[in-house]
């Protein structure tokens, strides 16, 4: 956290956590993901090139009796899903809701969709026969586990070659079974978290996610749910497709979030320029830029996002429950990215040098370090912006109705003729020092019978104008309650009676 931040606002958030949050990961068979392999493969297999189908289709019954195998033992019924408005998550979620989150096999769903596929070509000129690439669509299962180490994942898995994998999973998930595991008491709703015991212990644990382990998690859904790696003789190799990493700063109370987050949003569609994007996201702005940046405030049904692009990688702010402001870096390509590593040569050895990020799963460590450095310059720039959410605080305090032991309350109406007279009389320099008693406003609230100046002045105390000295019945101004009034006598006579006269 920022010095700026920490003396802003530390004394309302009860801790900061940052950790992966949506990770998508691709795998595919080195060997045989583009045509040259492929081909290679069926004359090692001395199948014909026009024979490309058949293969395709034996491979093909294989992975769809292993789905039905798996869930006709978990006792589920694969459910095909035909119209793209029904969202996968939303069928998982009611299935959950039932279900429990025990570990195990949730549910299986199958769509047909796009993918990646190879068709006969024949070159007349060379006189060779080969595979080219192509794109078809086929049938998907998508399994859904409950891991007892991830929590929710799937895998998407198609039945037609390549076989290219998709697996999912969400970083606070994980963090949360470790939680779990290690007695640390928290609160989750969704994939957030709004208290912790320990953000300190927590956030050791969310930067000990180890590639290694994740490797063999992998390797055994892959292995589980699509049977045909003996055909082609090899692992999957896993990459990344699409990285999320979230920075949570989880407040105290909703009514000071609520506040800080609408002057943060304003400003900030306001203030960030292109090149404070490219700062964000350690990059420069080129001369002949090809890439799109620029920044977008949407609106969604869980609340308001601001989104700052630049290319395949984003930065974005949004609150979660009124109670974390999360700050996340996204991206769908990490080579767009670059760091220190060591980059190995056809000709001539290894230098370290300054190279994109490696898609391999065994990047997640140096990405952590590069994403996590995107939210803090993100986080350092909106804590240089103007922060009016005390006066907006204050505003609803003084002018919105509140009720007290079971009346309520009239708020403050500062163009009301009774109302402002009070406050002006409020606001004499005489009562700075000694304060005030009901019989010294009594001259000075002549509109006012002792018995209305007695409600009123009760009124005061309740919205936070005034305050009683304990043990007698004299009054003082509150801080809040001499700047309202300030401000009222301010705008009334150099805005409204100079522009209506």
């Amino acid at each position: 956290m920022t010095q700026a931040l920490t003396e802003r606002y530390g004394e309302h958030l009860a801790g900061m956590l940052s950790c992966y949050d949506r990770i998508l990961i691709t795998g595919t068979l080195p060997n045989v993901c583009y045509a040259g392999g492929m081909t290679h493969l069926l004359y090692s297999k001395k199948v014909p090139i026009f024979d490309y189908t058949k293969f395709a289709m034996a491979l093909r019954e294989r992975v769809r009796e292993q789905a039905q195998a798996i869930a006709t033992k978990a006792g589920i019924a694969i459910e095909h899903i035909a119209k793209r408005h029904i969202r996968k998550e939303e069928v998982v979620a009611k299935i959950l809701a039932e279900r429990g989150d025990h570990p195990g096999l949730v549910h299986v769903i199958s769509a047909m969709e796009s993918c990646n596929t190879y068709k006969p070509r024949l070159d007349k000129q060379a006189g060779t026969l080969s595979l080219r690439p192509d794109y078809g669509k086929c049938l998907h299962y998508y399994f859904y586990f409950i891991d007892e180490e991830l929590g929710l994942i799937h895998l998407r898995v198609p039945t037609w070659c390549p076989f290219q994998l998709q697996f999912y999973c969400n970083g606070h998930s994980w963090l949360a079974r470790k939680l779990a595991a290690a007695g640390i008491g928290f609160t989750q709703a969704n994939n957030t978290f709004t208290r912790i015991d320990d953000f300190a212990r927590a956030q050791q644990m969310a930067d000990d996610l180890s590639p290694i382990h994740l490797h063999q998690i992998l390797d055994r859904y892959a292995e589980q749910c699509c049977p045909v790696l003996d055909d082609f003789g090899e692992d999957y190799h896993w990459s990344l497709t699409q990285v999320e990493y979230s920075t949570d700063l989880v407040f105290r109370s909703p009514a000071i979030l609520k506040a800080l987050y609408e002057q943060l949003c304003r400003q900030a569609v306001l203030s960030v320029k292109a090149e404070n994007v490219a700062t964000f996201l350690s990059h420069k702005i080129p001369p002949h830029l090809v890439a799109e940046i620029g920044s977008q405030f949407s609106t969604r049904v869980e609340g308001t996002c601001i989104k700052h692009r630049y290319g395949k990688a984003s930065v974005k702010m949004y609150d979660k429950f009124s109670l974390v402001l999360r700050l996340e870096t996204t991206t769908n390509d990490v080579s767009f990215f670059k760091h220190h590593r060591k980059v190995e040569h056809r000709n001539g050895p290894s230098t370290w040098q300054l190279a994109p990020v490696k898609k391999s799963i065994y990047s997640l460590h140096d990405l952590r370090d590069i994403l996590l450095g995107c939210n803090q310059r993100y986080l350092a720039f909106l804590s240089t912006l103007d922060d009016l959410s005390a006066g907006v605080r204050a505003l609803h305090k003084v002018t919105r109705p509140r009720s007290a032991k079971g009346k309520s309350i009239k708020p403050i109406n500062f163009f009301s003729p009774i109302d402002q007279s009070l406050l002006r009389a409020l606001f004499r320099p005489d009562f700075n020092i000694a304060g005030m008693r009901r019989s010294d406003l009594v001259p000075l609230a002549a509109k006012l019978s002792p018995s209305a100046l007695s409600r009123h002045l009760a009124r005061l105390r309740h919205i936070g104008i005034i305050r009683r000295v304990s043990g007698s019945y004299r009054y003082y101004l509150t801080r809040i309650g001499r700047a309202a009034i300030a401000a009222c006598c301010h705008v009334t006579e150099n805005i409204l009676i100079p522009a209506l006269a």
